[in-house]
């Protein structure tokens, strides 16, 4: 499972049984930046409808590879997951990310006004198949 955190939403993202290609599958809509338990529960019940064994989170470093509050807000998020789901999460740099999934929609032809609707989740989409990647290039 793929997660693009952030202050409102949560982007999630699903790779296939192959561990090939990642897919969107929904946007965690949060009502208060603070508060966080629906946003678990919902995310644990992704974990048991699509089998998750592990999860893969986007770190949104400073594009000078330094860790702002965003990312430190991040990491606590990692924390609580972890110890919630009990499964591992692996960080994933995820600078221009969210540029780049507003590109690949700009070039879909889906208008501005409603991409806003989908960025978080294809952002999820690039951290997860990034993750997936990467793992494959290492067998």
């Amino acid at each position: 499972m793929g997660l693009d955190f952030g202050a409102k939403t949560v982007g999630v993202a699903i790779s296939d049984p192959m561990l090939i290609t990642a897919q969107g599958i929904e946007i965690i809509r949060r009502k208060d930046e603070n508060k966080l338990r629906q946003t678990l529960a919902r995310i644990e019940e992704l974990i048991l409808e699509y089998q998750v064994e592990e999860i893969v989170l986007g770190l949104p470093k400073n594009m000078n590879d330094t860790l702002g509050d965003r990312a430190e807000l991040t990491l606590e998020f990692k924390d609580k997951l972890e110890r919630r789901t009990g499964l591992p999460v692996h960080m994933w740099d995820e600078r221009l990310t969210t540029v780049a999934a507003d590109k690949a929609m700009m070039e879909a032809g889906i208008r501005r006004e409603n991409r806003k609707e989908h960025v978080d989740k294809i952002a999820a989409v690039f951290i997860l198949q990034g993750f997936l990647d990467s793992r494959a290039l290492k067998k």
